[in-house]
């Protein structure tokens, strides 16, 4: 993040070059909604924020989710040991 940039607050201004078809859909949008352009490219930013996030969060819980079934498959063995009387 960029000094004197916020999070939640707040905003940079930030000059880009896209190209123009691209530019021509962003202006488009930006009519159909009653936005500027800064806006609809704050909202696709905010699209690809929030896939991001939501890609590491599934990946987490993948992880998370391998883990807990390693402890579930260990956890059974030691207590068929117990149970069948060999610990």
């Amino acid at each position: 993040m960029s000094k004197g940039s916020s999070m939640t607050t707040g905003a940079v201004k930030v000059t880009i070059s896209v190209p123009r078809h691209l530019a021509a859909v962003a202006d488009e949008v930006a009519c159909e909604r009653k936005i500027s352009r800064s806006k609809v490219i704050s909202l696709c930013l905010q699209d690809l924020a929030a896939e991001r996030l939501h890609r590491k969060m599934e990946e987490g819980y993948k992880a998370l989710a391998e883990e807990n079934l390693r402890f579930a498959e260990q956890s059974i063995d030691i207590a068929n040991e117990v149970l069948s009387g060999r610990a």
